[in-house]
């Protein structure tokens, strides 16, 4: 038997069961074939041995086969493995496939390869057998064109893929005897096709309303290659049983469980850099905080009683580190009113090794320092500048901007009033981005509720709301309408909430709307004229919200020269990149960051995360103390 690539086919070991049977089967994709002699799994939906290099390969057929000139080049390689593949194909009995699509209204089989082994499997034996999941079924051969373009072009940037066979049987193709090749060739007839509709959870996640979008998934891999910490450490580590990269999370915990994929699912820090590449608009962040906070409900810890009454009852098996940066909000609180005697007990050796080891903050990272006078306190003891505003707004006060960076929501207030606006700082709860963050999704509704009933006046007062960190636009723009779900009274959906995510904006993004729309830019400072330059680093989730090209054209109507990183992303992530366990991989993510960093230029980044990432990875390299980043 011989089969093309199938990740369905993986998910319920068909060679595995096949072989057992005493079945030989081979798998004719080179990407596959490699890692069946290597006994290994694939690392990538798309390129399954994308992790092996050409010199392990080459090392691989030496030890394998008994050659006489074993191959070491790419080409020689390819020639080597395509003779082998082509040797098992015409010998087979049985070809089997998968199918990329599944047509409902003439049972066309669309396959779609780079390679052209699938078609050769499928027609080459006069038996074919197809196992697919039953969400590869699309109405008519019509509706496969959108598709087969999505799927060329997110999965491997071509127009169309190398080869795109449709297949409608019976095929009229004649059978072969390849061992009498002067016999004349077969009747089409004498073939014979069988097609395996695979459910294994998928039909209960259909019904599932936090699941179901992972059937949307065409397996291009865009979550995968789109990912910062999936390039770090590889589909073996970022996967479970079958499925690798950020849609694994939800596929994991469909057809296996979600414990299956909590083991890797807090590898997603959900910076939503994979919805922009997703063709098909997978929120596939939020898939992966649903599965985080299912996974969490079954893991308990031995010092749950040091966070008790931080989460809803629901989430009490939520383990312990996780409680902890869950609820930052509440001990950044208690850390403001204690300064900064808080910052110097935090700090201290003792601190840090009890950290270390029971709340898994790794003695690494340097701690933020709280400061007393939060940004509401400041902002309550003074007046507005503005007698006559254009507009009024709310400027919300995140964790960061409220009780460590005071200083850089002052400056935003102070600009905001130097442009006409009216500026309300009110004292308002955590976003519920840090609990969601953890997967805690009780308590980052319970916080959104709360959030929305003190931002609820302002909004009915036809006040804008601004925020500084992206995280927390994020959260208003797109998380809160899943949240708080409906109106308690109603039933419709929450209008507070759309309100909010139709009147928020990021800081930079609201002073360019103001500029745009006559404000006088004379009251913001100019570029000194003999002013390096500057390097912008655009957080990850203002770049999804396509927030991050306003800060670059303001920035350049004040004169500043300003280049910007292409990195997806700082790797810090908030909590990612304080957990022991992930620290490492946070700074790894960060050096590709940092390398794109020049000595000469000044660098700004907006994100909270990306300042500490850029600060805390400058500091460490003396050699690169200009590249420590600074608030815009």
């Amino acid at each position: 038997m011989v089969k093309s690539k199938s990740m369905t086919t993986e998910e319920i070991e068909l060679n595995e069961g096949l072989a057992a049977d005493g079945v030989d089967v081979v798998e004719t994709d080179l990407g596959e074939w490699v890692l069946q002699l290597a006994e290994e799994t694939p690392s990538h939906i798309v390129a399954p041995a994308i992790h092996r290099s050409r010199e392990s390969i080459a090392e691989l057929f030496a030890a394998t086969f008994d050659a006489d000139d074993p191959p070491e080049s790419a080409v020689e390689l390819t020639r080597f493995a395509r003779e082998r593949l082509l040797e098992a194909v015409t010998s087979a009995d049985v070809g089997v496939t998968g199918a990329n699509f599944l047509t409902a209204d003439s049972g066309t089989v669309a396959l779609v390869t780079s390679e052209g082994n699938a078609r050769k499997t499928a027609l080459v034996p006069d038996t074919h057998v197809v196992v697919a999941g039953v969400e590869k079924v699309v109405p008519t051969v019509e509706d496969l064109a959108p598709f087969a373009e999505l799927l060329g072009k997110s999965g491997t940037g071509q127009d169309v893929t190398s080869y795109l066979s449709l297949l409608t049987p019976p095929v009229d193709s004649p059978t072969l005897d390849f061992d009498a090749p002067d016999a004349p060739l077969g009747d089409a007839g004498e073939r014979d096709f069988h097609l395996v509709l695979v459910d294994n959870g998928r039909f209960e996640m259909r019904d599932d309303p936090h699941l179901r979008e992972t059937l949307y998934c065409v397996r291009c891999g865009a979550c995968s290659n789109s990912c910062a910490n999936f390039q770090q450490v590889g589909g073996h580590a970022f996967g479970g049983e079958t499925y690798s990269g950020g849609i694994a999370g939800g596929w994991e915990a469909g057809v296996e469980d979600a414990e299956t994929a909590g083991e890797f699912v807090d590898l997603c820090t959900g910076c939503s850099r994979c919805v922009d590449a997703c063709p098909v608009d997978i929120d596939v962040p939020w898939i992966n905080t649903v599965v985080r906070d299912r996974a969490n409900r079954d893991d308990a810890g031995s010092f749950d009683f040091l966070v008790d009454g931080l989460a809803p009852d629901e989430e009490s098996s939520t383990p312990l580190t996780k409680r902890l940066f869950g609820n930052i909000g509440t001990l950044a609180a208690l850390a403001s009113a204690t300064a900064p005697l808080s910052n110097l007990v935090a700090r201290s050796r003792p601190a840090r090794l009890v950290a270390d080891r029971l709340l898994d903050v790794d003695s690494r990272r340097p701690l933020p320092a709280f400061r007393r006078e939060t940004l509401t306190d400041w902002a309550a003891d003074r007046a507005s500048t503005v007698d006559d505003p254009r507009r009024e707004a709310v400027l919300y006060p995140d964790l960061y901007t409220d009780h460590v960076l005071v200083e850089r929501g002052k400056a935003a207030v102070r600009t905001l009033e130097a442009l006409g606006v009216r500026v309300h700082v009110p004292d308002t709860p955590e976003s519920g981005r840090a609990p969601l963050s953890q997967g805690m999704i009780s308590t980052a509704a319970r916080a959104a509720r709360r959030t929305l009933d003190a931002l609820g006046p302002h909004l009915d007062a036809g006040r804008d709301v601004v925020v500084v960190e992206p995280s927390d636009l994020a959260m208003f723009e797109r998380d809160y309408a899943r949240l708080v779900g409906e109106d308690v009274a109603t039933g419709d959906p929450d209008p507070r909430a759309a309100a909010l995510a139709e009147n928020t904006y990021e800081l930079l993004e609201y002073v360019y709307g103001l500029l745009e729309n006559g404000a006088d830019p004379g009251p913001l400072d100019d570029a000194p004229a003999d002013h390096p330059g500057l390097t912008y680093h655009a957080h990850c989730q203002q770049r999804t919200l396509d927030a991050d090209a306003h800060t670059v054209a303001v920035l350049e109507a004040l004169g500043y020269d300003v280049a910007t990183t292409d990195v997806e992303c700082c790797g810090m992530a908030g909590s990612f990149g304080y957990k022991t366990d992930y620290y490492d991989l946070s700074v790894a993510v960060g050096e590709d960051l940092l390398d794109q960093l020049d000595d000469d230029r000044q660098t700004v980044a907006s994100g909270t995360s990306c300042q500490e990432q850029i600060a805390d990875l400058a500091a460490a390299d003396r050699a690169a103390p200009g590249r420590a980043g600074r608030a815009v």
